[in-house]
């Protein structure tokens, strides 16, 4: 028996054999540790606590389950539309307790697209929605936009009646049985939701524990969306699985004061955390050398690092940042998933540094592995994404052939175990295709195709890229089509089915390019622009770094009409588009900005200035590029530049002022009316208001 898995012999929270669902998971549980703290929430990302313990949990998920089976839940899909917080923890539980498939999704804002929440609730065939009482009072306005939503049965389960719990009766389920639909794969116009049974997520929290090497003294602190699989089987039932307590807080918690994940960490002393490559670089460039000597993250031995491009740069980065707090580069953990494998499929070995290797970057863009000469000082820089895991099969593959490529040769990761999900909801040959794959020379499968790039190297995965179109920033998956079909409909100098959206790298972050072919005759560039940025952050919460406006007929295409993304992307970085107007931002990370001195708390048109030149410098504008009477959304705020600007009016003037305002189209002229009667109706005490203010108790 291996060393690692003696570990959890004779341990009271260890897992017996049988128990196969997540409902008799939770009873045993609540059974045996009733007391025991489960889950943690930092109300305001900080210090402020909710909490709930295994019996807590159990009685709370019979409540809201008596509740769903009352409406004959059993083996329906439960749309759940919960903000962060543990009343998502119950009513996943709450969902699953009565027989029901969970379909997270979070609740959508006003003034924001309800396109793909539409989707979901149509593709899922959700006939039941839980939320709290709060939630669904902001959702009314949109209900009426949304005959999908109107039609749904509401349940309110902070109302559940104290009592309901006994009338709970356990549901006749199995391991095979679906527990939740993950909608992470598909466009915003199909989205496709991932069936993951009881045994896969059984099965891949067992994978978790081989790969992060955990017991019940444990600590996991977790900032991910629980609509996620990450966040959620990662944050929320990977803990359960392994009886150790886990903190959570809101995504914008973090990434409003990127200073509150660390600090979590340091005050729990926690062993495991992790998340998307961005998230490291932001604390990089987020944390003061004052904030860090209050940190302690020796605790920490799993910090890992998956969802999107992990790059050497930034390992090297973080681990230098933070190896005055006890931080080491061998607690990084890369490792490479996906939904479509309930989560985990490859992971490094815990307490091994990271695995980096130079190739020869035109080797890989032929499909090739040759390690790069010691004169190419362009060699590109590959971080390994570990070994597999006992159990699984992965093969590399030639995806337009199905023949398993030979060492040396980049193809598709394809794979096999117990935790490949059971397929696509309602999609039957799309399952086809992507789940029951077989090499086309032996026959051997099934497999389930990934859709990502790579190659072993001595064991070691390497991810290469991905053999779709797809884009990923800040560990957020998006299709181009989505952003293009967009982008054509905002203005009508815009061609039909004349645009590409694709992403480049900058800076070491992911960053969008439109280009778009426009009618001459019904071109105003500067109007067009504006209306393209727009309408991209309203429906997809992104930034555009470069917009090309090109002549009709110069996009790229086959002979057959289909658009060549790549040979577009290639001629952007070449600079050979038929370009008739372009606009692009700084290359600079909003982290590199200069943030403009903070003005006199008394003087309203100084405070609009302001507030312009914070827009622009967070954009990478000019200030004259700013209009004040505009809505901000028509330069391209998205969530976390929105969050930024709240944080940085916080500590600039010392008013807080409510996300939503950010969010909902004001412009700055009116946030700046805003602000002002924030401060004359609180004034700021003496020495509040100025740029040194980073270091304030709350900040």
């Amino acid at each position: 028996m291996s060393q690692r898995s003696k570990t959890y012999i004779d341990s009271p929270l260890e897992v017996p054999d049988g128990i196969g669902t997540l409902v008799k998971l939770l009873r045993w549980r609540a059974l045996n540790h009733p007391t025991r703290r489960a889950y943690t929430f930092l109300l305001d990302g900080e210090t402020q606590e909710a909490t709930l313990t295994y019996g807590e949990l159990d009685r709370q998920a019979r409540s809201i389950g008596a509740l769903l089976q009352e409406l004959g839940a059993d083996g329906e899909r439960v749309l759940l539309l919960y903000p962060p917080g543990l009343e998502f923890i119950a009513g996943f539980f709450g969902c699953l307790y009565a027989g029901a498939v969970a379909v997270p999704a979070y609740p959508p804002r006003l003034n924001r697209s309800l396109n793909r929440l539409r989707a979901v609730v149509a593709d899922a065939q959700a006939k039941i929605a839980l939320t709290t009482t709060t939630t669904l009072a902001r959702l009314k306005p949109l209900q009426s936009q949304a005959s999908e939503l109107e039609a749904l049965s509401w349940i309110t389960s902070d109302l559940a009646t104290e009592g309901a719990q006994d009338y709970w009766k356990e549901p006749e389920i199995s391991s095979a049985s679906l527990a939740f639909l993950q909608y992470t794969s598909g466009s915003t116009g199909t989205p496709k939701g991932v069936m993951a049974s009881h045994a896969n997520l059984i099965h891949n929290s067992s994978l978790l524990r081989y790969a992060f090497d955990y017991t019940d003294e444990s600590q996991c602190v977790s900032w991910l969306p629980v609509y996620h699989d990450m966040g959620l089987i990662g944050g929320v039932l990977q803990p359960l699985y392994g009886g150790f307590p886990c903190v959570l807080m809101a995504p914008a918690s973090f990434l409003q004061r990127p200073m509150r994940w660390l600090q979590a960490i340091t005050r729990y002393k926690a062993t495991i955390s992790g998340g998307p490559d961005f998230a490291y670089n932001l604390c990089v460039g987020k944390i003061t050398p004052e904030q860090q000597a209050s940190l302690d993250l020796s605790s920490w031995k799993v910090a890992f690092n998956g969802s999107e491009p992990i790059r050497a740069e930034t390992i090297e980065r973080f681990s230098n940042a933070f190896e005055s707090c006890g931080f080491r580069r061998q607690f990084f953990f890369p490792c490479y998933g996906l939904a479509e494998a309930t989560l985990i499929v490859s992971g490094s070995s815990v307490g091994t540094p990271p695995l980096v290797k130079r190739f020869d970057p035109r080797a890989l863009e032929n499909n090739s592995v040759a390690p790069a000469c010691a004169a190419q000082e362009q060699g590109k820089s590959l971080v390994g994404s570990g070994r597999f895991f006992p159990g699984e099969k992965v093969v590399i593959v030639h995806p337009d052939t199905g023949v398993e490529a030979l060492p040396g040769e980049v193809g598709e990761i394809w794979l096999a175990g117990l935790s490949v999900a059971q397929g696509y909801w309602n999609r039957p040959e799309e399952t086809e295709s992507t789940f029951k794959a077989q090499l086309s020379d032996t026959g051997e499968g099934p497999f389930m195709r990934t859709g990502d790039l790579g190659f072993l190297d001595d064991g070691e995965l390497f991810v290469t890229g991905r053999l779709k179109d797809l884009i990923i920033i800040r560990g957020v998956n998006h299709y181009p089509q989505d952003i293009e079909a967009s982008v054509e409909r905002c203005h009508r100098a815009l061609k039909a089915s004349g645009g590409a959206a694709f992403s480049v790298e900058i800076g070491g972050e992911e960053k969008l390019v439109i280009v778009h072919e426009v009618d001459h005759r019904q071109l105003n560039p500067e109007q067009v622009i504006v209306s393209l940025r727009e309408a991209v952050s309203e429906e997809h919460e992104m930034q555009v770094f470069a917009v090309v406006l090109i002549k009709a007929g110069s996009l790229l295409k086959t002979s057959s009409g289909k658009l060549q993304r790549y040979a577009v992307r290639a001629a952007f970085l070449e600079g050979t588009l038929k370009t008739v107007a372009r606009w692009q931002a700084s290359g600079l990370s909003s982290s590199e900005m200069l943030v403009p001195v903070s003005p006199p708390a008394h003087d309203p048109e100084a405070i609009q200035a302001w507030l312009a030149a914070l827009v622009a410098a967070k954009l990478g504008l000019d200030s004259y590029c700013i209009n004040s009477r505009q809505s901000i959304t028509q330069y391209g705020i998205d969530s976390l530049l929105a969050l930024e600007l709240a944080h940085q009016v916080e500590t600039g003037l010392g008013v807080s002022l409510p996300l939503e305002s950010f969010f909902n189209g004001a412009s700055i002229a009116q946030l700046s009316a805003e602000i002002a009667g924030l401060l004359k109706n609180d004034p700021l005490p003496s020495g509040a208001g100025t740029a040194s203010d980073e270091a304030r108790p709350g900040n």
